[in-house]
């Protein structure tokens, strides 16, 4: 009889609330580019080469007003943040948001690479942003 007493708790607590966090960032590309490493890996003076491993292909390339070579990077990372409920407990609940909730977020980033005659690295901006 004293157990009889004990299952729904166990019920409850089997069947409660669970939240799954997982988080996808996904680039573009296979290579991840971030802003720390962009201002780790490129300095000016640096040949195409050399940029093309450190980040990999450009996005863009094309030649500026003054006619300079100029390569863009821009990635986006989406990150989803799933959480839900399930069980049990389900009947409890009110309101069907709150069953199955995902929180997305994104970044950008953009780089911009001019070069010189030389074909090396002049100059380097970046734009970032998070929504």
């Amino acid at each position: 009889m004293r157990l009889l007493t004990y299952i729904p708790f166990i019920v409850l607590v089997l069947a409660g609330c669970n939240a799954k966090n997982f988080y996808d960032d996904t680039y573009s590309d296979s290579k991840k580019m971030t802003l720390g490493v962009v201002q780790k890996e490129i300095r000016p003076g640096m040949s195409q080469d050399e940029l093309a491993i450190a980040l990999g292909s450009p996005n863009i390339v094309t030649n500026d007003k003054d006619n300079k070579e100029t390569w863009i990077y821009d990635k986006i990372a989406t990150q989803v943040r799933s959480s839900g409920c399930g069980g049990f407990l389900l009947f409890c609940q009110t309101g069907a948001d709150y069953v199955n909730r995902n929180e997305v977020s994104q970044r950008t980033l953009t780089v911009v690479i001019k070069f010189d005659q030389n074909k090396k690295v002049e100059t380097v901006t970046h734009h970032s942003s998070q929504f």
